[in-house]
């Protein structure tokens, strides 16, 4: 058997001395409180009852007969708060509460998981501190409104390049100072083990459902499959169920400015380091300094990517492309206008590497995109960027 930690070389354990305790300890809670009859009624619960699962796979009959094959949406912009962070945030703070922890930290860069967390923490009567990014607080002024009115604490951090990777950094001193009460609810595929894993393990979710209803839609499984991927939750998630079938997966990374300017491309462009605990791609410097990374859509505006992409990668079973920021502007406007539904700008990214790859399929093959969250958030940014394109 090979180590639980690591996916091929990726992976593991790099966090000061201080943490090893507590990071055993949620490792030793997840495998042993998660499978049992207790949590997963709960977790039933708060998923189907209160969150709205099942989401529903809508098939896109404009984009469909636009792209040349049939088109479907797994609509996790329909889930309560907006998003898919809400599978793996319900999932940790149950836990974290059956674990006998008072308080909920979490990082946030498009706010999506910080608004996730805090609805946990109301739902579970758990306090919550989330950090976030200066300049991310201004992109997502909506979801900082709606934190605040949730319950929960928005802590500015203002360090680095004041967004997701700083928030990150000021949550792990948090946690150092206080792991005896609190729980750090990490909310993508990142970070030192068991994150990575418990983190997939809760957004797979996506992709059973997924799998169930094109069986059911089309008595097949779906040609191919995108998702957009910063840290890669929403992707690993639904991916997961579909790594042994014969479907085809990409997913979409921030290009950013393109290939001379500043971008999120970690699995294009980056190179194997060291960064908040694990051993992943990332984008770095010759020195192996980590640089800045740069997206339009702050949820992938982050220099690292989970480990288990960086396997996934190398072994050539899923094919990530970068999006440029005017790729994903064109397809978040594409979708509103030729579907009535504004995905998040994070979602745009697949909208848009779904538009590269469609004249590559047959007319009766079946492409799934993962809408991971809907747009309100990126309204007011989008409209200022785009001007008089609308």
């Amino acid at each position: 058997m090979g180590d639980p930690s690591r996916f091929g070389v990726y992976g593991g354990r790099f966090v000061p001395e201080t943490l090893m305790a507590a990071l055993k300890e949620l490792d030793h809670a997840f495998r042993t409180i998660v499978p049992g009859e207790k949590f997963q009624a709960e977790m039933q619960y708060y998923l189907h009852e209160y969150a709205g699962r099942k989401t529903p796979l809508t098939f896109c009959r404009n984009l469909s007969r636009d792209l040349g094959c049939r088109v479907y949406l797994k609509r996790e912009d329909l889930l309560h708060s907006g998003a898919h962070k809400l599978n793996n945030a319900l999932g940790q703070a149950l836990l974290a509460k059956m674990m006998g922890k008072e308080r909920l930290i979490a990082e946030t860069g498009a706010g999506q998981h910080g608004v996730a967390t805090a609805i946990a923490g109301a739902a579970l009567a758990m306090q919550v501190d989330v950090y976030m990014g200066e300049e991310d607080i201004r992109r997502q002024a909506l979801n900082v409104a709606r934190m605040k009115m949730l319950g929960a604490r928005v802590v500015p951090v203002s360090s680095g390049s004041c967004t997701l990777k700083d928030a990150i950094n000021e949550a792990l001193r948090d946690w150092v100072t206080n792991v005896e009460t609190t729980h750090y609810l990490i909310g993508s595929v990142v970070g030192p083990h068991p994150f990575p894993t418990l983190v997939r393990d809760f957004q797979t979710v996506i992709g059973n459902e997924t799998r169930a209803q094109v069986m059911e839609k089309e008595k097949k499984l779906p040609d191919a499959i995108v998702a957009c991927v910063g840290g890669g939750s929403n992707a690993i998630g639904i991916f997961t169920p579909f790594l042994g079938e014969e479907t085809r997966l990409f997913g979409a990374e921030a290009g950013g400015e393109g290939p001379a300017g500043k971008h999120g491309a970690t699995l294009c462009r980056g190179r194997p380091g060291i960064l908040h605990g694990t051993y992943t791609y990332l984008i770095q410097d010759a020195f192996g300094q980590v640089l800045e990374s740069h997206s339009v859509s702050a949820g992938l505006d982050y220099p690292g990517v989970g480990p288990e992409h960086s396997f996934l990668r190398d072994a050539g079973r899923v094919s990530y492309h970068p999006v440029t920021d005017q790729e994903a502007l064109d397809a978040f406007l594409y979708l509103s206008r030729a579907e009535g539904i504004i995905p998040a700008l994070e979602s745009a990214h697949a909208v848009a590497l779904a538009r590269h790859i469609a004249p590559g399929l047959a007319g009766d093959d079946v492409l799934v995109i993962n809408l991971s969250g809907r747009g309100d958030k990126d309204v007011a940014q989008v409209a200022e960027l785009v001007g008089d394109a609308l």
